[in-house]
Parts: C-alpha cells; sequence; structure tokens
C-alpha cells in the first residue's frame, strides 16, 4: 500500500506508465526485458524543463525530477525498481558515483539518502521516493562518467525478492560477457605471415627506421599487404626479431652503431625515462564542465571590457568603524557586494543576460549576485539572492556558510544555479587587475584586483592642492557587449564609483 502510495505522489513515473502503456512497440520491448530483470526509463520531460532552465539561468527546484525508473513484474512475480543515474543539474549530462550511504539489503524508507553523486556542479545527496529495499548495486562507488538515466540500482518491495533481483542480474550479465566472446571469436582475424613483396611504403620506411624483420611481422592487409599499423602493432607489442645482418652492413660499423641505436630497446627505455617526467592528474566532473563552459563563452559571447579606478578608503574607514563600534566584522569583498547590488539597482539595464532564441534582452527582476569561490574540485559561484535589499551584516553572514558549504562539496542546487551577476575577487593575491570570462547565461562579471597605495593630488580644506596617499582599487568589467553597449557600461561604472567615494549611504 505504501508502495502505491508513494508511486502516485511522483507524477513522472505514473506518466511513464501510461505513455509505456499506451504504445506497443514499448510494451514488446518491456517484456521482453522483464525476463532479464533490468528495465531503465529515459526522460523527456527533464530535458524540456533543462532547456528552459538554461534559457532563464533559473532552475526550479519542484519541478526537477530525481527518480528515474520505473516500477515492473518480472517472471518471478516480484515487483522491482530501476533506478538510473539522476540529471541533478540542468547541465548535467554524467555524474560520478562518490559514496553509496546504503548497502544491499538496506531497508530503505522515504527520504533515505541512497549515494552521494558528484555532479558538474557539486557533490549532492541523491534521496529515496520509495520504500523498499535496495536489492542490487549496479554502478560501485568511484564509478566516473555514469550517463544520465543509466541504471545505478535496483529496488524491491519485499525482502524475500532481493536474493532473485541478484540472481536475474547475475545471470544477466553471464550471459551477455559469454555473446561478446562469442561474437569477439567469431570476428577473430587471423593475421598471416608476409613477404617482402607487399609492404606498404610507409611500413616499408618504418622497418628500415628500427631495423626488423619484415617476415617476422602479421601482415593483416589485403592479399597478405603489411600495412603501417601492422608494425607500429609490433613495435608496441616489444616481441621483435632485429633483422639479419648482410655482410655489407657488418663492414659499415656507422650504419650499424645509427641501426642498434634506433633498436627498440633503447626506444623504450627512453619512453620509459620521458614517462617519468610527467604525471596525469584526473580532471573532477566539476573542472570538465568548467573547461567546456568557459571555452564556449569565449567563443559564443562578444565580450566587453571596461576599466576603472576606484578609491578604497572611504570603504577601509567604514569597515574599521562598523568593527570598533558595532563589533561588526566584514570582509572588504563583503561590502564590495553590496556596492555592486546598489549599482544594479540604480542601473536595471546592467542587471540583465541575452535570450539567444528570441534574440533580445531580458531584464532580471531580482538581484542575485554569484560569487567565485575556489575549491579543490574547481571554481564554484555561490548565490547571495536579493543582495541589494539585504545589510552588509547579512551578506557577510551569507557568504561565509555558503562558502562553506561550497568547498565541503554540500551546496543544495538552488544555492548555485541561477545568478544574475557575477563578481570574482582576487585581491588577497598580488594581482593589480585581470579580465574574468563571463559566466553564461549571465551577461556580466567584475573582477576586483588588490588594493594598492598611490599619490594623486587632493584639494585639502583651504581649497589648496596638496598630493597625498590613497588606497587605489582596479575593476575591470567583462560584459556580454549583445546586452552592453558602451553607455550601459558607462553608467554602471559611474554608479560604482559614486557608491565607492559615499559608501556610507548603504547602511541608510
Amino acid at each position: 500500500m505504501a508502495l502505491s502510495l508513494s508511486r502516485l505522489r511522483h507524477p513522472l513515473i505514473s506518466r511513464s506508465l501510461r505513455l509505456l502503456s499506451s504504445s506497443s512497440s514499448v510494451s514488446r520491448s518491456l517484456s521482453r526485458t522483464s525476463k532479464s530483470g533490468i528495465f531503465s526509463v529515459g526522460c523527456d520531460e527533464h530535458q524540456r524543463l533543462t532547456s528552459l532552465s538554461r534559457l532563464t539561468g533559473v532552475c526550479d527546484n519542484s519541478l526537477k525530477p530525481k527518480w528515474f525508473g520505473i516500477r515492473y513484474f518480472s517472471s518471478a512475480d516480484s515487483s522491482h525498481i530501476v533506478i538510473g543515474m539522476p540529471a541533478l543539474s540542468p547541465t548535467m549530462t554524467q555524474g560520478n558515483i562518490a559514496k553509496w550511504r546504503k548497502k544491499e539489503g538496506d531497508k530503505i524508507e522515504v527520504g533515505d539518502i541512497l549515494c552521494e553523486i558528484e555532479t558538474d556542479k557539486a557533490t549532492l545527496e541523491f534521496e529515496s521516493l520509495e520504500e523498499g529495499f535496495l536489492a542490487k548495486i549496479l554502478v560501485p562507488d568511484g564509478s566516473k562518467d555514469v550517463p544520465v538515466g543509466q541504471p545505478i540500482a535496483i529496488t524491491v518491495e519485499d525482502a524475500g525478492d532481493i536474493e532473485a533481483v541478484k540472481n536475474s542480474s547475475g545471470s544477466r550479465s553471464a550471459s551477455k560477457n559469454e555473446q561478446t566472446t562469442k561474437h569477439d571469436t567469431k570476428t577473430e582475424v587471423k593475421p598471416q605471415k608476409t613477404s617482402s613483396k607487399r609492404i606498404s611504403p610507409a611500413a616499408k620506411l618504418l622497418i628500415s627506421e628500427y631495423g626488423l624483420d619484415a617476415s617476422t611481422i602479421n601482415a593483416s592487409g589485403p592479399h597478405g599487404t603489411l600495412l603501417k599499423g601492422d608494425v607500429l602493432s609490433a613495435i608496441k607489442s616489444g616481441k621483435l626479431t632485429p633483422k639479419p645482418y648482410s655482410a655489407k652492413e657488418k663492414a659499415s660499423p656507422s650504419q650499424s652503431h645509427q641501426q642498434s641505436a634506433a633498436s627498440p630497446e633503447s626506444k623504450s627505455a627512453s619512453a620509459s625515462k620521458q614517462s617519468d617526467a610527467y604525471e596525469d592528474l584526473p580532471n573532477s566532473q566539476i573542472r570538465k564542465v568548467i573547461a567546456k563552459r568557459l571555452l564556449e563563452s569565449k567563443q559564443n559571447t562578444p565580450h566587453l571590457y571596461l576599466s576603472s579606478d576606484v578609491t578604497l578608503d572611504p570603504l577601509l574607514s567604514l569597515r574599521k568603524d562598523l568593527k570598533e563600534q558595532y563589533d561588526v566584522k566584514v570582509s572588504v569583498n563583503d561590502i564590495i557586494i553590496k556596492v555592486v547590488a546598489a549599482a544594479l539597482r540604480n542601473v536595471p539595464e546592467a542587471n540583465a543576460y541575452w535570450d539567444a532564441e528570441k534574440g533580445e534582452v531580458v531584464l532580471c527582476d531580482s538581484v542575485d549576485i554569484s560569487i567565485a569561490v575556489a575549491t579543490e574540485k574547481g571554481l564554484m559561484t555561490p548565490i547571495i539572492r536579493n543582495a541589494d535589499h539585504k545589510t552588509i551584516s547579512a551578506i557577510s553572514s551569507e557568504v561565509k556558510e555558503l562558502a562553506a558549504k561550497a568547498r565541503d562539496g554540500k551546496l543544495k542546487p538552488q544555492e548555485f544555479q541561477g545568478g544574475t551577476f557575477s563578481i570574482s575577487n582576487l585581491g588577497m593575491y598580488p594581482v593589480d587587475k585581470f579580465c574574468a570570462i563571463i559566466n553564461p547565461p549571465q551577461a556580466c562579471i567584475l573582477a576586483v584586483g588588490r588594493g594598492n597605495k598611490v599619490v594623486e593630488p587632493i584639494i585639502g580644506s583651504d581649497g589648496i592642492e596638496k598630493p597625498a596617499v590613497v588606497n587605489k582599487l582596479n575593476l575591470t568589467l567583462s560584459a556580454d557587449h549583445r546586452v552592453f553597449d558602451g553607455k550601459v557600461g558607462g553608467a554602471f561604472l559611474s554608479a560604482l564609483k559614486s557608491n565607492f567615494s559615499d559608501i556610507r549611504r548603504l547602511l541608510l
């Protein structure tokens, strides 16, 4: 009864069942697959939802399905559910199984954490929407690049069905491996020895270079022709026979020296030494997506760069007063977030993105600031939502909380999906200024450098210009030129400079 109610609570599964029952071709496929004990379902509706989220830049969690699977009855009269790899973010096409929280045979309640999945954004917990027992884990811990929708586990209603599912899936995999072995045996091409009469030019060049005996190399070309690939395969295998030396070759020490220098043993030795000179570092799923999105951004988004220096002394003075008078500790970056949010509110044309399908600019209703946080797995961008309506102390507390979650890989989808404007601050490093890459579908990102002391003329209270030491900060705006033109970019930077010079008005 509980299983039936839980199935009704999830519209995607019930809708998938109705669609499957109305399609004769899928029904036939279902009847065939039920004998093996495994069946999975695609997610067309999820693709439609994710395409909408890519356009808006906002993901609605209530619309996003988290469960990929379908209940059916096998020939053993046991109810099974095959769980597929879920899509836990709009851009997720594959994921990694970081850790299984449940073991085979464990009882599952609604809301229990089945496993931890590393997506293109963060490591998220995958919750169960059904009651039952975890009968079989199809994808073990540490599995990489598992496509969305691929079966990862099987659950059953009764504990007595666990062994039946294990035996069914085990026999299916064994028969599949047997079929694969038979197919490989049938399609195996027996190589044949070659004669020196049929050798391709490229193969002949390699044989001469490595000093090999062509008669000992198996040929796979038509009519027994020795191809370049045959020679390369023989070189890689290391099972080679040197070409016998003739009397003329023995009389030529220089030529003999060249042949010995090019022997496979020396080649392999030098290759092993060269391989020790570097180390391959596997990329996380997050870094792969970051690399792909940054490349797409530079290729598809026309970047406009605008730079300006602002005076940092009013900000430092405000920060000092907040600490001394009110015991409120905030960072320079916290105040910069508030300054940027106020400038976006004053220049709403800057708080927008480009709709590629409609070919027009779309203004955003809320000011949601994405902040760049460096983690071990890659750069994360948690969001301060409605930053223009929050106080500096509230922004500071939220930034600390989100940054800690990002470093621990515990960010929820709603905490990093969306955003209307990004800030990347390298002021803690010796970086005076830099240009950041826009994070689509957003239209701009502000690069913040470090503060530097400079000498510039200042008009004193007596009206006389005098040299003075001031703290300057460089701000570089990277903007989508389809959204930003010179007028909008100039207005936004002017609002920024005004807020920095009179920063205490942000407290009003």
